[in-house]
């Protein structure tokens, strides 16, 4: 129940976030062009900043047990939902089986979770964070991007390693296992710009709301999405985490970053690559929004 709470808790926070940003939207405050530098700014600047802080700690036997604990169960997680956008998706039109395949293997595990577990779980539970969504990474560079376009391995693996949250997890480390010492104020200028991303973030998912016709939201495959992404995944990963006994924060932590909603990418690669960008929006959307109540009610099981 104290997870529920503070899960409520955080949400109700993030939704003004997002009320924020409708309302700069909707008064002309954020334009399209304004809302993708914004983007850039968060993915680019200020999620690694929140990334990189996450590692001010030093790295026990302890911590580093139970980061691998975290970088399997997400490796698990990353192949299941690889396997079941293959088999569960069959039955819909080649235009919408590749973007439902892609919204389930790539969730917004960076953009929209990792505020949401800075928010309930602090510094401590964005350390395990930034290692969960390493394998959520490598699927979206490698067979995320393989359904809707051909990449060479080479483009692959440099997507991969050129990712700044890739790079940021990289720097952490080595700055922890080489104990390099920081002054005093980088290390407090790093964690306060880290800090803006949770508002950041949701104010930008926020403009997405914005004209947008909310019948169109209402389909059927979009819904089906939405109970494998959001409810389906989360409880098998949750179901493998109490087999292995997790604790807590690593289990809460483990079961936000699973349930998140469709990565704000597919709608991207979409409109890149000839697919129907509007689809993906749709579920983008959908998704986001319905994940604003189940993943509280996820933290209920824990």
């Amino acid at each position: 129940m104290e997870g529920f709470l503070n899960m409520f808790n955080a949400q109700l926070i993030l939704l003004v976030y997002l009320c924020v940003g409708a309302y700069c939207c909707k008064k002309g405050m954020i334009d399209p062009h304004t809302k993708q530098k914004l983007v850039d700014l968060i993915l680019k600047v200020t999620l690694p900043c929140m990334i990189f802080n996450s590692f001010n700690k030093p790295l026990t036997p302890d911590v580093l047990k139970k980061t691998g604990m975290a970088f399997l169960v997400a490796f698990c997680i990353a192949i299941l939902s690889f396997i079941c956008g293959k088999v569960l998706y069959n039955r819909y039109p080649a235009e919408k089986k590749s973007i439902l395949q892609y919204c389930t293997l790539v969730n917004n595990s960076g953009f929209l979770g990792m505020p949401m577990v800075s928010a309930v779980y602090g510094t401590e539970g964005l350390l395990y964070a930034s290692i969960y969504i390493i394998p959520n990474r490598i699927m979206m560079w490698t067979a995320g991007l393989s359904l809707f376009t051909v990449s060479d391995f080479k483009s692959r693996c440099k997507n991969i390693f050129l990712n700044p949250c890739i790079i940021t997890v990289f720097l952490g480390l080595a700055r922890r296992i080489l104990t390099l010492p920081f002054p005093a104020f980088l290390d407090k200028a790093v964690a306060n710009i880290g800090a803006v991303t949770s508002p950041l973030s949701m104010i930008v998912i926020g403009t997405m709301l914005v004209g947008i016709s909310w019948k169109t939201l209402l389909e059927p495959s979009i819904f089906y999405l939405a109970a494998v992404r959001l409810v389906g995944l989360p409880l098998i990963g949750l179901a493998i985490m109490e087999l292995f006994h997790f604790d807590p924060m690593l289990t809460g932590v483990s079961l936000i970053l699973t349930g998140m909603p469709a990565g704000s990418t597919s709608a991207l690669l979409a409109a890149k690559y000839g697919a129907d960008e509007d689809y993906a929006s749709r579920c983008i959307i959908t998704t986001t929004i319905m994940s604003l109540v189940t993943i509280p009610l996820l933290m209920l099981f824990i």
